[in-house]
């Protein structure tokens, strides 16, 4: 999902004259800063339970602390006597045991993943862009300069990537050209994975490919199969048509094979192919793709082993899908059609916003129990109490997801997309830099971007063992699908990171 837009900021200054006071107790708002008032409410009501508990543990000991050796041996000697008990009991207990370890969810590891770096010569800075727009003779001026201006407040920077057969003059749009750049971006991510994983294409079990606007016969997925020469039993999926939010929807799916099949490997891909669905009408609302996506590809090593978690990066805790496609303004507001010129193209409602912003409010709903304190969750439903019986103008309080989390990979969809989710849900500039920086370097990358942005997090050196990181993306549909990641040790980035030769640029200030 993309999507431009505009913010404002603006401040005042005031100068007034201060008259001190004696008082006999301190100013508890001004000598207090109320967010730490606030962490520790967090940490009293989260650990509400271990302090109930530690009054019984303290008895115990004290009683255990007084036991003498008569008393064990009375034990014993009643033990002895009721032998069928301990037995039963013995037995019901490891029948239990055996029952939760043999029905327990095995864990999800995330080994490694690798994102996919264009050679240089695909580079399209935004002279170039507009060069080659007016040079093809299909955009008239008023298209040409709605593009332009897109370009000029769309977060974009001057390295993003188109592929090889944009870059002539007319562009070289066939079946070939668009298999070649899936095959580059699809074997270049896949490459780099093997190596830094040194596992072996035959020791994949299940491979899950997305990409939306182009599925060819043989798929994708069996190019990949037919390139690697997996094994004849492999359980490959192909997902097309199902937006920018497909890569957390095949994690999702890959997941699930892993807990019917075990010990085994799962690969997930994500890309999109821009060579055949680039617009070359003067539709506005069609227009705005052709300024926001670039190309960019990831690939994901997942396991089911054991032994896999001494060197795995994350663990899988949770994947939240939404889907409001039985609404039929959420079903078009991000649409495939022909112009009235018969140019094929993807359509962007102008309510696309709006209805991303309920999307995911329904998607937070639902992962808010899931991640957030305990404490987050009584305030909340405090304020829809009394919201519902005392006052219905009370605003609903916004949970705050600082708390669940420590990063966040926002869609780098567009820069309304970001603006909005930093402004929604609070977050500072620090927590969205990663989704601000992956747009300006690789441009919207769809279904793959949130991996750009977790490679940008790993290449700063901030994943440390034990955070959180959320990853939002939205997609065509209309879909918001959330998934959540805990880092087993202090993350380092993967050789060949997208981020090796540049990281140190960033962050950059940013100017619309």
């Amino acid at each position: 999902m993309d999507g431009t837009g505009d913010s404002r900021h603006g401040g005042d200054c005031s100068v007034g004259v201060q008259i001190r006071q004696t008082r006999i107790l301190p100013d508890f708002l001004q000598s207090v800063n109320l967010k730490y008032v606030k962490l520790g409410y967090h940490y009293v009501i989260s650990n509400l339970l271990a302090l109930c508990l530690l009054p019984l543990a303290v008895v115990i000991s004290v009683e255990a602390s007084q036991t003498n050796p008569e008393d064990l041996r009375q034990i014993w000697i009643h033990l002895q006597y009721n032998l069928v008990s301990i037995i039963v009991c013995s037995a019901i207990l490891v029948f239990g045991l055996t029952v939760y370890v043999m029905t327990r969810p095995r864990p999800i590891y995330l080994v490694d993943f690798s994102c996919y770096l264009p050679p240089d010569n695909l580079k399209v800075p935004v002279s170039r862009f507009m060069n080659h727009s007016t040079l093809t003779g299909d955009f008239d001026e008023s298209s040409l300069e709605f593009q332009r201006k897109i370009l000029e407040r769309s977060g974009l920077g001057e390295d993003t990537y188109l592929p090889e057969a944009m870059h002539h003059v007319p562009p070289r749009i066939s079946m070939a050209a668009a298999r070649e750049e899936a095959e580059q971006v699809m074997f270049g991510a896949l490459d780099k994975l093997f190596a830094n994983t040194n596992v072996k294409p035959k020791d994949i079990g299940i491979l899950v490919v997305n990409c939306s606007l182009f599925n060819p016969t043989p798929s994708l997925s069996a190019m990949i199969v037919n390139k690697y020469k997996l094994r004849g039993n492999i359980r490959s999926y192909n997902l097309g048509g199902m937006g920018c939010s497909a890569g957390v929807i095949a994690v999702d799916l890959a997941k699930d094979m892993l807990l019917v099949h075990r010990n085994t490997y799962a690969v997930v891909v994500s890309t999109e192919n821009i060579t055949q669905n680039w617009y070359f009408g003067n539709k506005k609302a069609m227009l705005i793709p052709n300024c926001l996506f670039r190309v960019g590809g990831s690939a994901v090593l997942l396991s089911n082993k054991s032994r896999d978690k001494r060197r795995s990066k994350y663990r899988l805790s949770h994947v939240v899908r939404t889907h409001r496609g039985a609404d039929d303004k959420a079903f078009r507001c991000v649409y495939q059609e022909q112009d009235d010129t018969g140019r094929t193209g993807v359509s962007l409602s102008k309510e696309l916003m709006a209805i991303a912003g309920e999307t995911l409010k329904t998607n937070i709903t639902t992962l808010g129990p899931l991640v957030l304190p305990i404490s987050e969750q009584i305030l909340f439903f405090m304020t829809l109490v009394v919201k519902k019986l005392f006052n219905g103008k009370v605003k609903p309080y916004i949970p705050d997801f600082k708390l669940a989390f420590e990063h966040f990979c926002i869609h780098a969809g567009g820069r309304a997309v970001i603006d909005e989710l930093e402004k929604n849900l609070q977050l500072s500039p620090v927590h969205v830099e990663a989704s601000r920086m992956t747009l300006h370097r690789f441009g919207n990358t769809s279904s793959s971007s949130i991996w750009y942005e977790l490679a940008y997090i790993e290449a700063k050196g901030r994943m440390r063992r034990g955070n959180r990181v959320w990853q939002i993306a939205f997609g065509s549909g209309f879909k918001c699908n959330s998934a959540v990641w805990e880092a087993l040790r202090n993350v380092k980035p993967s050789k060949d990171s997208p981020w090796e030769d540049c990281i140190d640029k960033y962050p950059v200030t940013l100017s619309y």
